[in-house]
C-alpha cells in the first residue's frame, strides 16, 4: 500500500459520521509522585501534581473517531448531577455534539477515578450504577437512537458495551434493525450480559476472555483450532458478517462470510513497550469501524485496527489514537508484505 493510498484512506475518514451507542463515563485522573510509604498503613503516598478529566467508556470511542478525522455522535444516558455537567462540558471542549445525550434523575454519571504515582496506576475507584435503565429512560433512549440512525446521515453504528446498564436487548434489536434497513454497518464491542443479543450485526469484536465467557467454554489462549471453532460457532449463532477477536499478545483474528464461503485472517501482535492497556479495545473498534465504513477488505480492517490498538498501549492512561503515528505504522507494515 503506497503512501498516497494510505493518505487517501485517512482523508476519507473525514467524510464519515459515526453513531456510538453505549455506556459513557468520565475518566478522572490524579497524577503525582511517590516518595514514601504512609505511616498509617502499608500503602504508597501519592503527592498530587495534576488533576485531569477525560471522556471515557463509549465517549473514548468518540474521541478515537474524532482523532481519526470523522464526526462522532454519542447516544447514551447520564445522570442529572454535577458529574453529568462536567461530562457535557468535556463534550463542549472536544467540540462534540450533545443532542444524543439524555439526562436522568434516576442515574449517576459513571466516573472512574485513577490515581497514578510515578506514571504507574496505583488505585482505581469507580462511582457508578450498573442496574438497567428504567422503562421510561429505556424507551426514550431507543427513540433517540432510531431517530439518529434514520435522520442524521450516519455512516456506521458502534455499540460500545461496558455493562453499566444503558444497553438493553430491546435497544440492540431495534437499533440494529433500523440500521440494517438503511444498509448502515453495525459494529459491536461487547460485554457479557448482552453478549448473545447482538444478532444480525456487521462486525462483532470480543476479546479472547469475552469469547470464552460468552460461549461458556475454556481453552488455552494458544490453541488456534479452538479459537477458530469457537469463532465459527459464535458467528453462526449471531448471524454476523464478520467476527474479529483481539488476542492480546497473540494479535488479532477475523472471520468473514458464513458457511463454505467463510474466510479467515490472522495478524500477529507487534512488539511494543506496553505502558497501559486501558482503552485499547475502544481504539480497535473505532479504527475497524471507520475502515469498514470505507468498504475496506476484512484483512486490512483487522491489520490496521490491530496496529492502532497496540499503539495506544504505549501511552499512560486512556488516550485516543494518534493518526500520524498510525499512518507511519500502516506504511511500515504494508511495505513489508
Amino acid at each position: 500500500m503506497s503512501e498516497k493510498e494510505v493518505n487517501t484512506i485517512f482523508e476519507s475518514f473525514k467524510n464519515k459520521r459515526i453513531l456510538i451507542i453505549g455506556d459513557i463515563m468520565i475518566d478522572a485522573y490524579l497524577w503525582g509522585e511517590v516518595n514514601r510509604i504512609s505511616p498509617e498503613a502499608p500503602v504508597p503516598v501519592v503527592a498530587v501534581r495534576r488533576r485531569e478529566n477525560r471522556l471515557g467508556g463509549a465517549a473514548n470511542v468518540a474521541r478515537n473517531i474524532k482523532a481519526l478525522g470523522a464526526e462522532p455522535v454519542l447516544c447514551s444516558v447520564i445522570g442529572d448531577d454535577f458529574k453529568g455537567d462536567e461530562f457535557l462540558q468535556l463534550l463542549e471542549e472536544e467540540n462534540m455534539p450533545q443532542h444524543g445525550i439524555l439526562r436522568s434523575e434516576k442515574r449517576v454519571t459513571t466516573t472512574k477515578f485513577r490515581v497514578l504515582g510515578n506514571n504507574t496506576q496505583m488505585l482505581r475507584v469507580d462511582e457508578e450504577m450498573t442496574q438497567p435503565l428504567d422503562d421510561a429512560d429505556k424507551k426514550s433512549l431507543i427513540r433517540k437512537a432510531k431517530e439518529l440512525i434514520k435522520g442524521h446521515n450516519i455512516d456506521a453504528v458502534i455499540f460500545q458495551d461496558y455493562d453499566k446498564g444503558v444497553i438493553s436487548a430491546e435497544l440492540i434489536t431495534e437499533s440494529t434493525a433500523s440500521a440494517n434497513e438503511k444498509q448502515i454497518p453495525v459494529t459491536v464491542d461487547p460485554k457479557r450480559k448482552h453478549f448473545m443479543d447482538y444478532k444480525n450485526v456487521t462486525l462483532f469484536k470480543p476479546n479472547l476472555k469475552e469469547l470464552k465467557e460468552g460461549l461458556q467454554t475454556e481453552f488455552d489462549k494458544n490453541d488456534m483450532d479452538a479459537i477458530e471453532s469457537s469463532v465459527d460457532l459464535l458467528q453462526k449463532k449471531l448471524n454476523c458478517k464478520m467476527l474479529m477477536v483481539t488476542l492480546s499478545e497473540n494479535g488479532i483474528y477475523i472471520k468473514y462470510g458464513l458457511g463454505e464461503n467463510g474466510k479467515a485472517y490472522s495478524e500477529p501482535a507487534h512488539k511494543r513497550e506496553i505502558s497501559d492497556v486501558s482503552g485499547a479495545g475502544d481504539t480497535v473498534i473505532s479504527t475497524a469501524t471507520l475502515c469498514l465504513s470505507l468498504g475496506m477488505p476484512p484483512a486490512d480492517i483487522a491489520a490496521i485496527a490491530n496496529l492502532a490498538g497496540g499503539l495506544v498501549c504505549e501511552e499512560a492512561g486512556v488516550v485516543p489514537i494518534n493518526p500520524e503515528k498510525l499512518k507511519k505504522e500502516v506504511l511500515k507494515i504494508y511495505n513489508k508484505l
